[in-house]
């Protein structure tokens, strides 16, 4: 396959090497403001193109890869792919990769951020200094700490694993809930124990989230999840918006029951999600219990840049007609002729 007369589309912005990386096989177009692309700009650019390199605010459907005929790879710069269609994808002939190994560390280390932030109060706190309130040291902000606590992760995959690890020096209990158990001995390193949600609930301290978005998950913390908790428990998310039902939550924090809430993702981001909410619920920005960040889970810069050039190779592979390593969706393609 001649790579020169490809046509790369960036969805959004990348590192100067990655534009690099891809100018040499091919032209690039790219989005260069922090906005996603309307959808209608996204398919104009994507018409005659080659590849593209997508994230978290395309939604890749059957009527877009219809008015896409050329399309060939889709490189998501993103591990969870609830935004791309991977079956009409398949019906298309489009190859879908993602990037599966490089947002674990940098999610559990801001996982474990937030829980410090949420539980000793540090946003107020920093709030306050700011407002001209500091005249030294009162008897104020005093919050929770999260040495001695107890830990329990919902689903102990990558990111819950490497957050045990990091808790480690914080002397915590930690348990999981999980429908495959880990093995023993990695139990025994990580030093956790796997127990039901029931008593996960009923223990935790902290709650934190750890399982993929599925039709069973959209919205497992309701008011019956979130009744069941330990009063004044702290509930952190650092993986899908729509794991939570945020009504419910604002309620719980509204009621005093739950303690506190710390978010790095929002319902208003699952665009696949017919009828999702087109803004943050108020009862979770009003809070003063709540610590909010914008979806920075990976944002470590050399982070980003590695993640980038994992979906850049991914494309130039898929363009010489080649499986690329990351792909989801390879050995199901149905072959389009050209």
């Amino acid at each position: 396959m001649f790579l020169s007369n490809s046509k790369i589309v960036l969805a959004s912005f990348v590192h100067d090497s990655v534009k690099t990386t891809l100018g040499s096989v091919g032209s690039v177009i790219e989005n260069l403001n922090q906005e996603p692309w309307t959808r209608n700009e996204l398919i104009n650019h994507l018409q005659d193109a080659d590849g593209l390199m997508a994230f978290m605010t395309e939604r890749i459907d059957s009527d877009l890869l219809d008015q896409c005929p050329s399309l060939k790879v889709i490189a998501g710069a993103l591990k969870g792919f609830n935004n791309i269609d991977i079956e009409a994808c398949s019906e298309h002939g489009v190859i879908v990769t993602i990037v599966p190994d490089l947002l674990t560390i940098p999610t559990a280390e801001l996982t474990v951020g937030l829980m410090i932030a949420l539980s000793r109060k540090i946003i107020l706190a920093d709030q306050y200094v700011r407002g001209g309130n500091f005249k030294g040291w009162r008897p104020i902000f005093f919050g929770n700490s999260v040495v001695g606590s107890n830990v329990g992760i919902i689903g102990a995959g990558a990111v819950g694993k490497a957050i045990f690890k990091m808790l480690h020096g914080f002397d915590c209990r930690c348990f999981y809930v999980d429908p495959v158990a880990l093995k023993p001995e990695e139990e025994a390193v990580l030093n956790v124990t796997c127990e039901t949600l029931e008593y996960v609930l009923k223990e935790a301290d902290f709650v934190i989230l750890g399982m993929h978005l599925t039709a069973d998950s959209f919205h497992i913390i309701d008011q019956e999840f979130l009744a069941k908790m330990k009063p004044g428990a702290y509930l952190i998310n650092p993986a899908r918006g729509s794991l939570i039902d945020e009504a419910a939550v604002a309620e719980a924090l509204s009621s005093g029951h739950l303690g506190g809430f710390a978010t790095d993702t929002y319902e208003i981001e699952d665009w696949a999600i017919d009828g999702r909410p087109g803004f943050v619920h108020p009862g979770i920005l009003n809070s003063e219990r709540t610590v909010l960040t914008p979806h920075i889970g990976s944002a470590v810069g050399k982070t980003r840049e590695a993640i980038e050039l994992s979906a850049a190779n991914s494309i130039i592979s898929a363009l010489k007609g080649e499986k690329p390593n990351t792909s989801i969706n390879f050995d199901n393609l149905i072959k389009i002729e050209d």
